[in-house]
């Protein structure tokens, strides 16, 4: 009987996963559920023939240089791969494989309720009345930003980007989205495309990041961005900390510029930035875009749908 592939867990993804996973392969399961250090990646390397890392794991040129060559593929639990030096994994000979398509409602949903959130003063709503005081009313109490039929603008347009735009729709929201590409007609659902990120932001009573961090988008939004951005501006992000300068932001929010924000990432996870707290303006989740049990099963089937089609000697559908 041919043994099993060994493969690392090294967060405690969802039952159904596990589950799958031990009938496929032997399976080493890190049941304290705390991130894999860089020497952790090191020593399970010599012991597994595939990781499913989470964007925790990191997999910098150094960790990479030091990987047992035992280690065939890592199939992330993420769609992002800013964690993993990719052209280093490359050359090592090491496959890796993504979850596209699978958590594009769930994390559009959260940009959704950040975005509500944040126009309609949930933060200080909630305190107040979760405090006791609440002993007011009148037609000039907490008023906030009217999401129906105001313009939102999209960085990034894929898939996440897409579905949120169509969660917009439900607002009758005026859609403007800036893109490196432009999409086909029948996907862009009357939205208007911006050929660059400054054409777009003066549109944006709404703006919703969801593009990848890259060297070139890191702090994308930062003092000359926002400043571009209609005043009394909502900004949302849901997709990584590092396109947001935090401390721009902030000054942004002290000056008026910027309304109000909602965050589920930031430069710093876990923990994000406490500066953030002085803000009731600032309508915060930690990084829970995808965290529903529907999406999470179908992220961790998805890389086991890669490493199976892998080890049977076929081309993983998301390898990169």
């Amino acid at each position: 009987m041919t043994a099993k592939p060994v493969l690392w867990l090294p967060r405690k993804v969802s039952a159904a996963t596990i589950e799958r996973a031990r009938r496929g392969y032997e399976v080493i399961l890190n049941e304290a559920d705390t991130p894999g250090s860089a020497e952790d990646i090191v020593a399970m390397s010599a012991e597994a023939d595939a990781m499913m890392p989470c964007h925790s794991e990191v997999f910098s040129a150094d960790v990479v240089a030091r990987l047992d060559s035992r280690l065939k593929i890592i199939a992330n639990h993420s769609v992002g791969t800013d964690h993993c030096d990719l052209p280093a994994l490359k050359a090592r000979g090491i496959a890796v494989t993504n979850t596209p398509d699978v958590l594009s409602d769930a994390t559009a949903e959260i940009a959704m309720l950040l975005m509500l959130g944040a126009a309609r003063r949930a933060v200080e709503g909630d305190r107040l009345v979760r405090t006791g005081a609440w002993d007011v009313w009148s037609p000039s109490f907490m008023v906030g930003k009217q999401v129906t039929g105001a313009r939102i603008g999209i960085v990034g347009m894929g898939r996440v980007g897409q579905a949120f735009a169509k969660k917009a729709r439900g607002f009758d929201m005026e859609v403007h989205y800036y893109n490196r590409t432009r999409l086909p007609a029948d996907k862009e659902h009357g939205a208007t495309y911006h050929a660059t990120l400054d054409s777009l932001l003066p549109m944006a009573d709404f703006l919703s990041l969801h593009c990848p961090a890259t060297p070139d988008t890191r702090h994308l939004l930062n003092a000359a961005t926002l400043d571009r951005l209609p005043d009394g501006a909502i900004v949302v992000n849901t997709a990584r900390g590092a396109l947001v300068d935090e401390p721009a932001l902030m000054a942004a929010l002290r000056s008026g510029k910027v309304a109000a924000a909602g965050l589920d990432c930031f430069e710093t996870e876990p923990g994000g930035n406490p500066d953030f707290s002085k803000f009731d303006s600032v309508f915060m989740l930690p990084h829970i875009g995808s965290a529903t049990v529907r999406t999470r099963d179908a992220m961790g089937f998805r890389a086991l749908d890669n490493l199976d089609a892998f080890f049977a000697g076929r081309q993983p559908r998301d390898l990169l």
